[in-house]
């Protein structure tokens, strides 16, 4: 049984680390989980992944239970047809989020509701390129998914009322906290997280202090759990790249990325996931 609110049948478009988690998040509060991915091998990552992310919450107490029961993985968009919500989580690439999204609402029932993951495209402008913008909103997960307790619910212009509270439930029944915005550049959360990080790194870049010790400063003296430039070797150099570009073309040169970051993405200095970034993880 599912829990209150929640979407009995859920679908994610894309496994990978964050598709994963939306994926895990839902299936322990026991919906029924469609993952679709592009290819056999990219499938079968995206399994391996979900079920890792479940025995690791198993491991750390959550109640036995048969979750991975309710879990398809599939290559084929057909396999959205019966959903209530599908979850886009496709990299953030704006012909590849529009050429997905287009994909996924070709197989929608008339009252399943589709959302973006995006961290910082507009919700509207992604709407504007579908044939049901008023079913479409912006539900941006955050890494890790499982362990963080925040969805942003971003809005768009022609989003239904309806669904902006349904998404509200569906948040809460996940045992997380919505915090509902309009649609807006980078909306609230990557908007200020990326201010912080970027100016953290220009202060590396010109030598104020170590990256450990700035980001000390943000542990310790405003009790943030993480610095901003860990933060940024967690979501990824290259992600921080691409939305600070985005930001930038929206919201002008405040947001112009510092040539530290373009140098270390250049270098494949992407953070955790390549072993290096502004720290050491290997």
């Amino acid at each position: 049984m599912t829990e209150q609110n929640l979407p009995t049948r859920v679908g994610v478009l894309g496994g990978g680390r964050m598709g994963a988690g939306i994926a895990h998040a839902f299936l322990i509060k026991g919906a029924d989980v469609v993952v679709v991915e592009q290819n056999d091998d990219a499938a079968t990552a995206a399994r391996g992944r979900v079920e890792s992310g479940v025995a690791k919450s198993l491991e750390r107490g959550l109640p036995d239970g048969d979750y991975l029961d309710k879990l398809t993985v599939s290559t084929d968009y057909a396999a959205f047809g019966d959903r209530e919500l599908v979850v886009e989580a496709v990299p953030e690439i704006w012909e590849l989020k529009v050429a997905s999204l287009r994909a996924v609402e070709e197989h929608l029932g008339a009252d399943a509701v589709l959302a973006s993951n995006t961290s910082s495209m507009s919700v509207s402008a992604l709407a504007g390129e579908l044939e049901r913008p008023a079913q479409f909103l912006g539900l941006h997960f955050f890494n890790p998914v499982p362990a963080s307790t925040l969805i942003e619910v971003v809005i768009g212009e022609q989003t239904a009322e309806a669904h902006v509270e349904a998404a509200r439930g569906w948040t809460e029944a996940l045992g997380k906290t919505p915090v509902v915005v309009n649609d807006a550049p980078g909306f609230a959360s990557s908007r200020l997280g990326v201010a912080i990080a970027l100016e953290a790194m220009r202060m590396v870049e010109e030598g104020v202090a170590s990256a450990e010790d700035i980001d000390n400063a943000m542990v310790l003296g405003y009790k943030h759990p993480t610095g901003p430039l860990k933060t940024t070797d967690i979501v990824g150099l290259d992600v921080r790249l691409g939305i600070a570009e985005y930001l930038e073309s929206k919201l002008g040169p405040r947001f112009a990325p510092p040539q530290i970051l373009r140098d270390k993405v250049a270098a494949g200095e992407l953070g955790r996931k390549s072993g290096k970034g502004f720290f050491d993880w290997s």
